[in-house]
């Protein structure tokens, strides 16, 4: 994969990224890999419980070229250092076309002779993407949120879409094992929808959206991508036909979550 230079590095030094412009919390560089140690630090993750407000405290590390995310740690499978993160098996994002990983997905998942919708044009809109991100990361966090331990953390990525196929993260890999592929489609919906990737856990996902789908044609033709990018979210859930997921999540939703079984 494409990398950009990598500044975490500089926080073996400078464990408060004082060199950076951050007042960083304690925490800790991560190089566990599936296969042992990777060259350079793959993620800085913080060694408390993160708190509303901390996303926001973030915020200066994207001028250092390092992207917040929320991992969460307390589903059963513990941290990042135990998540068989595989960064030297991902390509690149931009080497894939977006509406050609959907409509691969699509033939392979969707029921035999059912019609895709088109790609969902943009919605219109948009509020700024990272305010949205930051307010739904805080309503993760607060009290009775559904994350069990989540944890704040630096990643090293172009844009938020790269974050997952950045640190290897092979959650998804019973349905794709190049994540790049997903990261993909993750882009195009932060072209379109004002997505930031939000939180990961071993194998979810879950990204802030700026501007949802407010129409039900359109909100229909994002849940079919939906269904391609993790045919999980539809056939084992309480909404199991594009109509209702449509309906109960993806039209006018702030969050859209992810889960690979």
């Amino acid at each position: 994969m494409a990398t950009l230079p990598n500044p975490l590095p500089k926080l073996a030094a400078d464990p408060s990224g004082g060199s950076l412009g951050l007042r960083l919390p304690a925490g800790a560089l991560l190089d566990t890999t599936d296969e042992g140690s990777w060259h350079e630090p793959l993620l800085w993750c913080a060694g408390e419980r993160a708190v509303p407000g901390g996303w926001t405290a973030l915020e200066p590390a994207r001028r250092a070229g390092l992207l917040p995310v929320v991992l969460e740690t307390g589903d059963g499978h513990g941290g990042p250092d135990h998540w068989e993160l595989m960064p030297g098996e991902m390509s690149y994002p931009g080497d894939h076309d977006a509406e050609e990983v959907l409509a691969e997905y699509w033939e392979e998942h969707a029921a035999p002779g059912e019609a895709r919708p088109g790609p969902a044009d943009a919605a219109p809109g948009a509020q700024d993407p990272d305010t949205v991100a930051a307010d739904a990361v805080d309503a993760l966090l607060g009290d009775g949120g559904p994350l069990k331990d989540p944890r704040l953390a630096l990643v090293p990525a172009r844009r938020s879409a790269d974050i997952p196929t950045a640190i290897g993260w092979t959650g998804p890999a019973n349905h794709e094992a190049d994540t790049a592929r997903l990261s993909a489609v993750l882009r195009s919906w932060e072209d379109r929808f004002g997505i930031r990737v939000a939180a990961l856990g071993f194998d979810h996902l879950l990204v802030s959206v700026a501007a949802p789908p407010t129409a039900r044609a359109a909100a229909q033709a994002v849940a079919a991508e939906h269904l391609a990018f993790c045919p999980d979210n539809l056939r084992q859930s309480a909404h199991p036909t594009l109509r209702t997921y449509a309906e109960h999540q993806v039209l006018n939703r702030r969050t859209w979550h992810f889960w690979w079984d």
